[in-house]
């Protein structure tokens, strides 16, 4: 197929299996591990313009869950921030009106537009940012994030998410961006098979001329470390403004991208 062809994924009607949940959590630690050994070859991934990136955390987690991930950005070069309002449990009167905020804060600090990261539920509002604020934001790069997420069941945070409901001021209606157009700014969805927290399948976005999916091995709380997941981050954020191209790995590091992302996405279309 044309690797630019618009095709809508559909999902399945469950969350990853009892092994994926049960083993996600160590082999996210193995990864934090591993950070370290693959350090060396991460700086060598191609580097862009030193332009702001805000990260934003998954449910439950906070700036330090990000902070490895922010501190391998800073070193090839960019302003990677956090987004400074402590835990996420989801749209609260803080969060909502405090990401918000934190994005033009940014975008007026640096007078420049910002790449938005999201990891997990970080991702649903790295992209309600850019849908909103679109004059600020340059791109959108999700990590394990059910951006077509149809119901709750798709994901094992459910539970977590539903002890803090009382507390929301927003709501992110389910089948998630159902009936809206495509985002303005080039997007990248970095996901896993491996994933057990979310369906991958609900991770996977819409192909465009300028979105795509790109395929990791790890786990759901190890995206922020595991090399392939940052190295394609860096790649992405290298792009000129105003320019972008799909992810190709480089030849020596193609085993670790599993399946090219317009083929997954247009079998699972398709029901193939």
């Amino acid at each position: 197929m044309n690797p630019h062809e618009s095709v809508t994924p559909t999902t399945p009607d469950k969350a990853p299996g009892v092994l994926l949940l049960g083993t996600d959590f160590i082999r996210g630690i193995v990864e934090f591990g591993s950070m370290s050994l693959t350090w060396p070859v991460l700086l060598s991934a191609p580097r862009g313009d030193d332009h702001p990136v805000l990260v934003i955390p998954g449910l439950g987690a906070g700036d330090i869950s990000t902070s490895a991930l922010r501190k391998y950005l800073s070193a090839l070069g960019y302003h990677a921030h956090g987004w400074g309002l402590g835990t996420n449990i989801g749209p609260t009167a803080k969060i909502s009106t405090g990401a918000r905020t934190r994005l033009r804060e940014l975008y007026e600090q640096e007078s420049r537009t910002v790449t938005v990261i999201g990891w997990s539920l970080g991702g649903l509002f790295a992209r309600r940012l850019a849908r909103e604020m679109p004059e600020m934001v340059r791109q959108v790069i999700t990590l394990g994030s059910p951006i077509r997420i149809r119901t709750h069941d798709h994901s094992h945070g459910r539970r977590l998410y539903a002890m803090f409901e009382g507390r929301h001021v927003e709501t992110f209606d389910m089948p998630l961006e159902e009936g809206l157009p495509t985002l303005p700014m080039p997007t990248t969805s970095i996901y896993s098979r491996r994933d057990g927290i979310v369906s991958w399948h609900a991770c996977l976005d819409v192909v465009t001329e300028r979105s795509e999916n790109i395929e990791v091995r790890s786990a759901h709380v190890g995206f922020g470390y595991q090399a392939a997941a940052l190295y394609a981050m860096a790649d992405r954020l290298a792009q000129p403004e105003g320019h972008w191209e799909p992810f190709v790995p480089p030849r020596w590091a193609r085993r670790t991208y599993p399946s090219p992302a317009e083929r997954v996405v247009a079998a699972h279309a398709t029901g193939d």
